[in-house]
This record gives structure tokens, C-alpha cells and sequence, in this order.
């Protein structure tokens, strides 16, 4: 029985997905649930599983094509064997043995060749989505790239990195030119300053590497610019000392990890603190809508994290109800997800205010831009040992800046001020989340 492979139900807010990148090729034995093909959203990756064991009997859509909600990508023969994939597709002209299959008649893109005949034949599972697309348009065999990322993961700065190195060893190596015959004269050229070498490897190497944005990369470009056009940001800076913090820390981290199973971070502290902000400024968990302001009376709180297709946000639902070890696992859970590609949408959508650690990249300073249609994000930044002034003394404490990016058109100086001041208290003062004060 031939059984269609369909594109699943996006969500409401997703108008269609990107088809980047085929695991399967045509022929090949499937099973059950094993995932075909990744699609691409603005948001996330999805991967659409086998509904049956069979071979994939017939490819709809080449790797690039844009895809909407039940829009058909291929079909699976149930129980037929590998071999009688091509032969089982009416109509198709049998192959000669070692050729790629040609497009399968019915696609809706004539002419395109069979998605994943021109891959890589190298392992590309441990792989990002954006390094498998130039891994794929370049022929190159995952398994000889080096990765960076967890795990040995590869990224697409891996992959850009490799042929760039690839391309500049031919132009390295000098040509030996053949000897001349007896007749011929030779005439003697002083030999180039040696400082002169390295110059010409180097022009050797220049070259451009055109890559199409990813969905994710392209949605990232058009909500900042959106921030940026629409709304008057301001950024107002305070800085923390986080001895308190971190002297907590020290004293209840092992007795917390092994009661919790998760170890006591920044993040939860932070997170705490800006909600007692958010509580007493109520405009900085605001948003526009048209000529109306409308104040959040609950608190989801985004938390930017970094991965290898761009920087996303999961939101924590009603965070202040959450304890220390809650924020802490659901954080850890959310970074480990997103970077595997298995968070789902609706974590990354809504979200009252947000906040972004530049810090763990080694960031002093910056002006992190709002998440529209938020109002206002926090920026934490680097923990550094600085001389500080505490009661007419010099010390040096652990400082950090932080920064208050809003939407001055709701938000007054005077609240992004206090706000900041009321996070920084909470800080200095650990106590005070606790007690509520």
C-alpha cells in the first residue's frame, strides 16, 4: 500500500516552513517513525517521521522549496523491500546501476533532481541543519569537517572554515615549473622578498561564500528591524555587585544540587529579581497595541539562548510561581533542547519581558534590543573583580553592568531607572527575595 507522507499542521502563527534537508534518499528502506526530512520555521526545526515501514518510493519536493500545512513532500510503499523502491514508482524509467534516480514524474518541481542525490555520502547526523545545506551544496563529506559544538557537533562556521582552508591549500603549494631543454635560454629571476610570500598565499585564499539566510536567521533580521522602526528604544545602565549572590551561592550549592539535582545558577536569581521589578513598574511588562497599552497581569519571562541557527527565546510560563530549582531546571532544560533542535513552538511564543546574558560570551558592556512587541529586556554581562568604594573603603568586588532596553513611548526614564535599581537591590541584598521586600 502506498502510504503519503504529508506536512504536519503548523501552528496558527506559522504560514509555512522551509523543506532543508532530506535524510532519506529515494529506494531507501524507512521504519517507522524514523525522521524523513527537516522542515524550517521561523522558529524552530521540525521533523517529520515515517508513518510506516516501507521504501521511500517517491520524492515530491527538493531540499529549498517552501511547504504549507497537508501539502504532500513523498510516499513510502509499506513493507516493500530497499531495492524495488524505483522499479514500484509508475512510470519511472529503470536506472542504470551506481546512477542517481531521475526526478520522480508528478513532482511539483519538473525538472529538479531527486532531493539527496548530490549529497554528501559521509554521516551528516551530527550535523546542524545549516551546516547539512552547505555541506550538501559543496559535496563535502560531514565526517572529514571537525565540529566545535557539543559533542563534536558540526556548525556551519566549521564547514565555511574548512573550505576556506581547503581552497587555500592548492594556492600555497608552489608550482615546480619542468626543466628546460638544452637550446632553451634561461634567464635568471632575482627571487621575491621573502616578507612577500605569506601576501600571495593569502590573495590565494580570498574568496566569498554566498549562503542563504535561514528561516530562523531571516525572522531574527526582520523582528529587530521591526524593534528598531517601530518603537522608541532607550537603554539606561546600573551596575551590581554580586557578592551577596555569590557567597549564597557558595554556601547552599552543594546541599542544593543534591536535594534538587540541578546546580544553582545566576539565572534563577535574576529571574527573580526582575519580577519583583516587574511587579512594582508594571509598564516595563507592558506592551503597544495600536493606541492602547495593555499591562500583563502575569509574568512569562523570556530567556534569550544561543544556538547554532540564531539566538531564540523560550518563555517561562508564570515564573513567579516558580521556586529557585524550577527556574533553574526548565532554563537548563530550555538550552539543552534548543541546541538540539527539539524545543517546541509554543515555548518559543509570547513572552511579557526578556532577559539576555551577553556575559557568558565575555560581553562588559551592550544595549540589547527589545523582543517586540515586548517593551523592555535586561542585559546581564560579565561578572568582573573591580575596586569598588563600600563604606569609605576601597574593596574589590565580583561587579557586573547591567542594561534596561525599552519603549520609551510607555516606559519613562524614571521607571527604567528604578526598575534597574530595584533588580539591582535584590541583587546586593539576596534576603529581599525571600522576604518579598
Amino acid at each position: 500500500m502506498t502510504i503519503e507522507v504529508r506536512v504536519p499542521v503548523l501552528p496558527e502563527s506559522v504560514a509555512d516552513a522551509t523543506l532543508i534537508s532530506w535524510h532519506k534518499k529515494l529506494g531507501d528502506a524507512v521504519a517507522r517513525d524514523e525522521n524523513l526530512v527537516d522542515l524550517e520555521t521561523d522558529k524552530v526545526v521540525l521533523e517529520v517521521p515515517a508513518p510506516v515501514s516501507g521504501v521511500l518510493k517517491e520524492i515530491r519536493l527538493a531540499d529549498g522549496t517552501t511547504v504549507t500545512s497537508g501539502q504532500i513532500l513523498a510516499l513510502i510503499e509499506e513493507g516493500a523491500a530497499a531495492n524495488q523502491a524505483v522499479a514500484a514508482t509508475p512510470g519511472a524509467a529503470a536506472a542504470p546501476a551506481g546512477a542517481s534516480a531521475a526526478a520522480t514524474p508528478g513532482a511539483s518541481t519538473p525538472g529538479v533532481p531527486t532531493p539527496g542525490a548530490a549529497k554528501s555520502t559521509g554521516p551528516v547526523g551530527k550535523a546542524s541543519p545549516a551546516a547539512k545545506r552547505v555541506l550538501e551544496e559543496h559535496h563535502v563529506d560531514a565526517a572529514a569537517v571537525a565540529g566545535s559544538g557539543r559533542d563534536g557537533r558540526v556548525s556551519k562556521s566549521d564547514v565555511v572554515n574548512y573550505l576556506a582552508a581547503k581552497d587555500a591549500a592548492p594556492a600555497a603549494s608552489a608550482q615546480v615549473p619542468a626543466a628546460p631543454g638544452p637550446s632553451a635560454p634561461v634567464a635568471k629571476i632575482p627571487a621575491a622578498p621573502s616578507a612577500r610570500a605569506p601576501a600571495a598565499a593569502s590573495r590565494g585564499a580570498r574568496g566569498d561564500q554566498r549562503v542563504p539566510m535561514t528561516r530562523l536567521r531571516a525572522r531574527i533580521a526582520e523582528r529587530l528591524v521591526q524593534a528598531q522602526t517601530t518603537q522608541a528604544l532607550l537603554t539606561s545602565f546600573n551596575e551590581v555587585d554580586l557578592k551577596g549572590v555569590n557567597e549564597l551561592r557558595a554556601r547552599y550549592k552543594d546541599q542544593f544540587e543534591k536535594q534538587y539535582g540541578v546546580k544553582l545558577g545566576f539565572m534563577s536569581f535574576f529571574t527573580k529579581a526582575c519580577i519583583e521589578a516587574l511587579k512594582k513598574f508594571p509598564s516595563v511588562n507592558a506592551s503597544v497595541e495600536g493606541n492602547d497599552i495593555v499591562y500583563h497581569e502575569y509574568y512569562d519571562i523570556g530567556v534569550a539562548v544561543s544556538t547554532d541557527r540564531g539566538l531564540i527565546v523560550p518563555v517561562l510560563r508564570d515564573a513567579d510561581t516558580m521556586n529557585f530549582a524550577e527556574i533553574e531546571k526548565a532554563i537548563g532544560n530550555f538550552a539543552s533542547r534548543a541546541r538540539a533542535g527539539t524545543i517546541t513552538m509554543d515555548e518559543l511564543t509570547g513572552g511579557s519581558f526578556t532577559i539576555t546574558n551577553g556575559g557568558v560570551f565575555g560581553s562588559l558592556l551592550s544595549t540589547p534590543i527589545v523582543n517586540s512587541p515586548q517593551s523592555a529586556i535586561l542585559g546581564m554581562h560579565k561578572t568582573q573583580d573591580r575596586p569598588v568604594v563600600v563604606d569609605g573603603q576601597i574593596v574589590v568586588r565580583p561587579m557586573m553592568y547591567i542594561a534596561l532596553t525599552y519603549d520609551h513611548r510607555i516606559i519613562d526614564g524614571r521607571e527604567a531607572v528604578q526598575f534597574l535599581v530595584t533588580v539591582k537591590q535584590s541583587l546586593e541584598d539576596p534576603a529581599r527575595l525571600v522576604i518579598g521586600v
